[in-house]
């Protein structure tokens, strides 16, 4: 019983030692496995940057032997060509520009493509003009009525178009002077709408389309 007892012990040692020796081996076989696909991983990543870099040799090979670094701070100090400024800055265009920030020319060169003294911008200029004498035409009944909502909302809602189109327009200093005369009449009749002073208001209000009329005969 004792010589079984001992050779059953002696067989559980070997099995344990023969299972440990192969998980080992099995271990060993499946981290050489992972390198190699890391591996592999690699070397493909390896061949991509390669393959990437590579399409941009031509670029590099724009640089001469020997020459110094180029480069261009705002295009106004060293050299606007360099490449670090891709154009920019006014280098690739034929005429002077606004500003070394700006991709347009200069203001007043004949050959610019925008232009003033278009027909076409004055007659719409001129419409915007035409609009506000018909909306302003109706203050006067909306005064009457006390609808002061109605008169502050007509002074605002077409009113900037009007203000762009007499600062477009008035050139000369008397028509200037002009219209900073119908500014302040809009201004007051504003003001004594929302401070619901009727005549004040209904004063005002003639004085916006006087003044508009002066302004418009001066172009």
């Amino acid at each position: 019983a004792i010589r079984r007892a001992a050779q059953h012990s002696i067989w559980i040692h070997c099995t344990s030692t023969v299972t440990m020796k192969l998980a080992l081996v099995f271990s060993l076989f499946a981290t050489a496995a992972a390198f190699s696909q890391e591996a592999s991983r690699r070397e493909a990543l390896t061949k991509g940057a390669a393959a990437f870099g590579a399409a941009f040799l031509p670029v590099a090979a724009n640089a001469a032997v020997g020459e110094s670094p180029r480069f261009s701070v705002f295009g106004l100090i060293g050299d606007g060509t360099s490449y670090s400024e891709g154009a920019a800055y006014g280098t690739d265009q034929a005429s002077k520009l606004y500003s070394p920030y700006s991709v347009y020319g200069e203001v007043g060169n004949p050959d610019s493509l925008y232009k003033d003294t278009n027909p076409e911008y004055l007659a719409r200029k001129k419409a915007i003009l035409a609009e506000t004498r018909k909306r302003l035409q109706k203050l006067p009944a909306y005064i009457e009525k006390k609808k002061w909502f109605e008169v502050t909302t007509e002074l605002s809602r077409f009113m900037y178009e009007t203000r762009g189109a007499i600062d477009f327009l008035g050139k000369s200093p008397e028509q200037k002077k002009k219209a900073v005369a119908f500014f302040k009449a809009i201004e007051k009749t504003n003001l004594s709408a929302r401070q619901k002073d009727q005549a004040a208001a209904a004063s005002a209000a003639a004085d916006t389309i006087s003044t508009l009329d002066a302004f418009t005969s001066s172009l």
